[in-house]
């Protein structure tokens, strides 16, 4: 009997999302694809979805051109590339409108992207079946997703009943996306045993994260059970928070009889070295070092493990608080580690309580802030639940799906007080269309709609961060915090670099430009010369041709020009200072000017428009109060 064969399949974009924030740059895609290829050992790399072209928005890149950059040397070799997608949520947490999920899929083709892993947090069919279809529309494979995790109601019958009712609505595949890693790994095994037998071409896919400690146990039983396709790792982000490293699973499959690729260690290990590039580049500022640590704190509270560094920030902000509602009504102060426990009890305590979500983006955010809330609010005597958020109480009214468990008869008597109406009709109904806006508003601007109307689709999915993105805003905000996060870690006695003015300068300001002195001289910004003459703040705006400083020479006062439309960045001489020729004045970054006057009148108006309500409203309440009988006016007037 020939040997059974199991493929592996690089999740290169949940390694670093399930380690951090931030996912590689373009550039670092590119010099990363080739050398994994050349290790050998995947059939499949994930190359983006989930949060990961959100992220490249918000540092101020283009996700559309990363994505094609990334997948192109796969697609040319014939390895498969696949996505992550939050089915009703898409790629983002809050519910997506159904024509932009349509063009989702034709979009995400077009760029080079084979598969796409269409997941429900809640395991709604309903959320899942329409995304099978117009996946397969668009020439893209559908891998149906049933997210895994261990309850009371998601058991093995559970999974395998869903399982068959997606495959009978068109599933190509089926994924076991154990996001948290707490699937045992009998019942995974049992799972997978009994959709092979019934479908035996069905390929499945098993993703399973590490920090409880299951996912190795696991992989071995869902390849005895049948399974086809692995996700892994490598290091040096493997294990932890993440998942399996590739060579472990790779040992383990072969000595237990199956056949596997072999790794060509020497790409290993310059991949390895890559990936750690780009870790010391930028990308390891954002990620927190607890997610490299495994923990079996998990097992009970079931919560993904790649969110324990936002779990302990949120616990960190609110432990002093918590600390000081104890304090005031005579109770012994917690420990971090005693409020820590608390949570997870808190969290499996409330878990069934609100229905079982599968505790996965943005459901295990959505319960965990739930716990904390609670915790808090025991701290001040309130009653459980009366601190709940506006997209919790969605979840609770089926407004993103149906639940997989039963709510209890306290939340439900809660909704009823607050005058809520549960919902039960398909969530995608409660969406309507947009695209013929988000149309309209990029011909208004001038935007192109990129090729394949993929920065139409950037757009209409993620449109405050696309509008940060092509203002500019996105790019500056990040550098910023590069730089917050730097100098921060350099205190800390991290090994950074030192930054120099010209580094700072460099991070902040990218696209700057130096305009030197064309000669030697007393750096002259007024001509005044009084002592409180200073340099133009920084932001200032010079017209090309513009003069923007002086020289005192020898030979008379000299002006010094700008080249181009500009602002002014960074001053590097200071009234009174000696330059050199060829020393840097100043440091400018080119505008389009007209853009910028339309930019500042719009700011200006804004500003009138605020006055205006401002002294409308101090007027209507003048008048009402009787305090002003000069003015004949009514409450209504504009």
């Amino acid at each position: 009997m020939a040997k059974k064969e199991i493929q592996f399949s690089l999740v290169y974009r949940d390694m670093w999302q399930s380690s951090g924030k931030y996912v590689p740059r373009k550039d670092q895609l590119a010099k990363i694809a080739p050398v994994i290829i050349d290790m050998g050992c995947f059939d499949r790399v994930e190359t983006n979805g989930g949060a990961s072209e959100q992220v490249n928005l918000l540092y101020g890149e283009n996700p559309n051109q990363a994505v094609r950059t990334f997948t192109k040397p796969f697609n040319e070799v014939g390895i498969k590339t696949h996505m992550l997608d939050r089915g009703l949520n898409a790629l983002r947490m809050n519910p997506v409108p159904a024509d932009v999920r349509k063009l989702m899929y034709k979009v995400k083709h077009a760029q080079g992207v084979d598969i796409t892993r269409i997941f429900c947090g809640l395991n709604d069919p309903r959320n899942i079946i329409p995304s099978i279809k117009w996946a397969k529309e668009a020439g893209m494979t559908a891998q149906a997703t049933m997210c895994i995790t261990y309850s009371q109601v998601h058991n093995a019958e559970y999974y395998i009943n869903l399982a068959e009712e997606l495959i009978a609505n068109g599933a190509q595949e089926i994924c076991l996306k154990d996001m948290a890693g707490i699937g045992r790994p009998a019942m995974l095994g049992t799972i997978v045993a009994a959709i092979k037998e019934k479908h035996p071409d069905i390929i499945i896919q098993y993703h399973g994260h590490s920090g409880p400690g299951f996912s190795v146990a696991s992989m071995l039983e869902v390849a005895k059970a049948g399974g086809d396709v692995l996700d892994v790792a490598m290091e040096p982000l493997s294990w932890g928070m993440v998942h399996p490293d590739v060579i472990t699973i790779q040992s383990m499959l072969k000595d237990a009889g199956f056949l596997v690729k072999d790794i060509n260690m020497k790409a290993y290990m310059e991949a390895r070295s890559l990936t750690q590039e780009f870790i010391d580049d930028f990308l390891g500022y954002w990620i927190d070092p607890r997610n490299s640590k495994m923990t079996s704190l998990l097992v009970g509270c079931g919560l993904p493990g790649g969110m324990m560094g936002s779990l302990m920030a949120d616990l960190k902000g609110m432990h002093a608080a918590i600390n000081a509602n104890l304090t005031k009504r005579g109770k012994a102060a917690l420990s971090e580690d005693e409020l820590l426990v608390e949570l997870f009890d808190e969290v499996q305590r409330i878990w069934p309580m609100l229905g079982t979500p599968c505790l996965v983006t943005p459901f295990s955010q959505y319960v965990k802030n739930a716990a904390l809330m609670n915790l808090y609010s025991k701290s001040m005597e309130e009653k459980p639940f009366t601190r709940m958020d506006p997209a919790m109480w969605g979840m609770i009214l089926g407004k993103s799906g149906k639940l997989p468990g039963t709510l209890a008869p306290e939340i439900i008597e809660l909704a009823k007080e607050k005058n809520m109406e549960f919902y039960t009709d398909d969530p995608q109904a409660l969406y309507p269309d947009v695209l013929p806006q988000f149309i309209a508003e990029m011909e208004k601007n001038g935007w192109d709609r990129g090729q394949d109307d993929e920065e139409l689709f950037e757009f209409a999915m993620h449109e405050k961060q696309y509008r940060e993105y092509k203002s500019g805003q996105a790019k500056e905000q990040f550098n910023k915090d590069l730089l917050e996060r730097m100098e921060k870690a350099a205190q800390a006695g991290q090994p950074v670099k030192f930054l120099s003015a010209a580094d700072k300068r460099a991070i902040l300001h990218p696209n700057a430009e130096p305009l030197e002195a064309n000669l030697s001289g007393k750096v002259m910004w007024e001509l005044d010369f009084n002592e409180d003459s200073k340099a133009p703040a920084l932001g200032t705006l010079y017209k090309e041709g513009d003069v923007v400083c002086y020289l005192q020479t020898p030979h008379g006062i000299e002006p010094i020009r700008a080249y181009c439309h500009c602002r002014i960045v960074s001053i590097e001489k200071e009234q009174g200072a000696t330059a050199v020729k060829g020393d840097a004045l100043c440091w400018v970054e080119k505008v389009d000017l007209v853009e910028e006057v339309i930019e500042n009148v719009k700011k200006t108006a804004k500003k009138v428009k605020g006055a205006i309500q401002e002294a409308v409203k101090k007027a209507d309440t003048e008048i009402i109060a009787g305090k002003d009988s000069k003015w004949k006016m009514t409450k209504n007037h504009k």
